[in-house]
């Protein structure tokens, strides 16, 4: 058959035949069709007959958010990349089922969310104190998403559902000061080997931790002086016999944006090139053996730690190298490709912190200008 808009097909026959959802439950779906001898009686009949089975699904059970949770994890398993898989279906046992798994989706309302959204920013599902407000919005947004798969899968229709989401505050975001990051560079320097030239390496060319951990001498083009970031290094959860391990996997990077060329730093091309081996990893050394993203957040705990630095995520290294372009004026465009970001709004809004001494600079060359004197 010919397919001619969305569910309407011309059969051999001549007819043309509506196909829509009668039902679905249980995970089951049924489907209806209506024929009609040109294209236009056709629609006519499906808009009818689906506008007749929706009233009747009204009646039906809706089906539980642990029912509905499982059917849609199902469906975009084979979408996602495996990491993604696992944080959702890590959100759905960890905060969402203990909640409303056994409830039917069809009588909880936009009230009841918010009220859920609200107790996990105070006390953290399971955990001693309250998620963050980015972490609570992830919980939301997979609320939001099984709410509207129903809604498309036709397990229940007597409800339009709006997003919910939670008030995002100011995002408290660790960046080094010009002290520290000096005091962090001397005590790399001093304390020398691959682990150190790693951190330099991210705090002047702003690489996320997994693809510090992915990078390998194959990577660096030191003829063009170019780098290319094109993988990324995680530890996913597998399933498989009945149990569950992990296991670290290099993958693409989560963006198409992510992929991209940068130029290497040229305080830290002499070592680059005496350190990196073709298909060796750079961290290690080695062509089998890598070291994982868990274990050089470690690493750079206690080397913050040895150094006097206060505590920091391993992330604060790209923050830091983002607020650092804008202070000395780097264009940020140009900047925001070099961070593999999307858009510019992406790095202004996230990465880039002006000091209060690049504030204050600035609003002296406006003040600068126009000198005040009063008799």
């Amino acid at each position: 058959m010919s397919r001619v808009g969305k569910n309407i097909y011309k059969r051999k026959d001549g007819r043309w035949e509506g196909r829509y959802i009668k039902s679905h439950d249980a995970g089951i779906t049924r489907y209806g069709s209506v024929y009609g001898h040109s294209c236009r009686e056709a629609k006519e009949k499906l808009f009818e007959a689906i506008k007749k089975s929706s009233e009747c699904s009204i009646t039906m059970s809706a089906g539980s958010v642990r029912i509905i949770g499982k059917a849609w994890l199902s469906e975009i398993a084979g979408e996602l990349k495996i990491s993604s898989v696992n944080k959702y279906e890590d959100i759905l046992k960890l905060y969402i089922y203990p909640e409303f798994g056994d409830c039917e989706l069809s009588g909880i309302r936009n009230d009841d969310i918010i009220e859920f959204a609200h107790k996990l920013m105070k006390e953290g599902g399971e955990a001693s104190k309250g998620l963050s407000v980015s972490s609570v919005n992830q919980i939301m947004s997979v609320m939001n998403s099984l709410r509207l798969f129903a809604l498309r899968k036709n397990y229940t229709v007597n409800y339009i559902t709006d997003c919910v989401t939670a008030k995002r505050g100011t995002a408290d975001i660790r960046v080094f000061s010009i002290e520290e990051e000096t005091r962090l560079i001397e005590y790399l320097c001093k304390h020398y080997d691959r682990t150190a030239l790693g951190i330099l390496l991210c705090l002047f060319a702003g690489l996320r931790v997994g693809e510090i951990c992915a990078l390998t001498g194959d990577d660096f083009d030191f003829s063009s002086g170019t780098l290319s970031i094109s993988k990324t290094m995680q530890r996913v959860r597998i399933s498989g016999n009945g149990s569950k391990k992990t296991e670290v996997r290099i993958l693409e990077p989560k963006t198409g944006c992510s992929v991209r060329q940068i130029p290497i730093p040229e305080n830290l091309k002499k070592l680059l090139c005496s350190e990196c081996k073709e298909g060796t990893f750079l961290l290690s050394g080695d062509k089998v053996q890598f070291v994982e993203p868990r274990t050089l957040q470690n690493r750079f705990r206690r080397i913050l730690l040895k150094a006097g630095i206060d505590k920091a995520n391993f992330h604060a290294t790209r923050h830091t190298y983002a607020t650092r372009c804008i202070e000395q004026g780097v264009d940020i465009k140009c900047l925001s490709e070099m961070l593999g970001h999307a858009s510019v709004s992406i790095t202004l809004n996230r990465y880039v912190h002006p000091s209060m001494e690049l504030k204050a600079e600035n609003l002296g060359r406006l003040t600068g200008r126009f000198p005040i004197e009063v008799e």
